[in-house]
């Protein structure tokens, strides 16, 4: 329920003005959720993926002789950097395609766009034409950020996804009271400030309605999913097994760096060198506040969940 309304919340809020993208209060929701996601991945996942793979129920060999679990979140962090790269090369030149020009002649004797020129040759008897399509939406700067922006909201919504089925099994195949007391109530905040952070991203990339749908009610269900999973194997699931534990590793380790280089790259660097901020010193003291205070937020429900 906390993560469908932290995820809903930047969604629906949009079309209240003062939370509208382009507005500064934007950006200090968005600097507060980027601090909780990257504390999550710091303070939470990381060290849990830690934990499993040098637990000592694993064998010496190899889980003993090489910190995996760091170099499985620097592959993953490399990773997401290339599909980032890869996916946003390929969208620009997809639609760049599109709103190419269109040539009647071999030869261009003029680049003005919007113009049309013809060129008369009197040894052919006959006119060429040349004319330059006007830049279209699907080539603007701003439909650009707008691919960018889609990118960031499906690849970080892997990252939060796995991470939030394995602590929904997690808490799903504790026995103990005492310990899912205050996990729940870790829990709690920690999927309403992840779903924040998703949820901000969603709103900026202005999928079509079925799609940002499909997104909020696909991490809203995770959490649950993965709860009834560890209810429903709770009598023979085992965390200590050696399969458990890596598994719940390398899935922790991989989700950590794709979290580290989201928050850090996608939503940090974007929006801390966007000229907005930039020129505007209180937006930018206020978002680093904010960043520190999400960060600082998550970091304390360590102590607990």
């Amino acid at each position: 329920m906390a993560g469908a309304l932290g995820v809903f919340l930047p969604v629906l809020a949009k079309k209240i003005p003062t939370f509208r993208p382009e507005n500064n209060v934007f950006f200090l929701i968005k600097a507060f959720a980027a601090g909780v996601i990257l504390a999550t991945a710091f303070v939470h996942i990381l060290p849990d993926g830690y934990g499993s793979l040098s637990s000592p129920c694993l064998s010496e060999k190899p889980w003993g002789v090489f910190p995996f679990s760091g170099f499985l979140a620097m592959v993953a962090a490399i990773g997401t950097m290339m599909i980032d790269t890869l996916a946003t090369s390929f969208y620009k030149k997809s639609h760049f395609n599109k709103a190419s020009p269109v040539n009647g002649d071999e030869e261009m004797m003029g680049e003005h766009e919007g113009h049309v020129h013809v060129h008369t040759h009197a040894t052919h008897g006959h006119a060429h034409g040349s004319a330059v399509v006007p830049q279209s939406s699907e080539s603007s700067p701003h439909h650009h950020h707008l691919i960018r922006q889609r990118i960031i909201s499906q690849v970080l919504e892997v990252g939060i996804v796995v991470h939030s089925v394995i602590i929904g099994m997690a808490l799903g195949a504790s026995q103990s009271a005492k310990t899912i007391k205050p996990l729940v109530a870790a829990l709690t905040f920690h999927q309403f400030f992840e779903g924040m952070g998703l949820g901000g991203c969603i709103s900026q990339a202005k999928f079509k309605n079925r799609a940002t749908a499909m997104m909020l009610v696909l991490f809203s269900l995770t959490t649950p999913m993965g709860i009834a999973m560890g209810m429903g194997v709770s009598k023979v699931y085992n965390e200590n097994s050696p399969k458990a534990l890596v598994v719940e590793g390398v899935l922790n380790s991989l989700s950590a760096g794709i979290l580290i280089y989201m928050s850090l790259v996608d939503l940090l660097g974007v929006d801390f060198m966007n000229p907005v901020m930039q020129s505007n010193v209180k937006l930018m003291l206020g978002s680093n506040i904010s960043l520190l205070l999400g960060a600082a937020s998550m970091s304390l429900l360590a102590k607990w969940s």
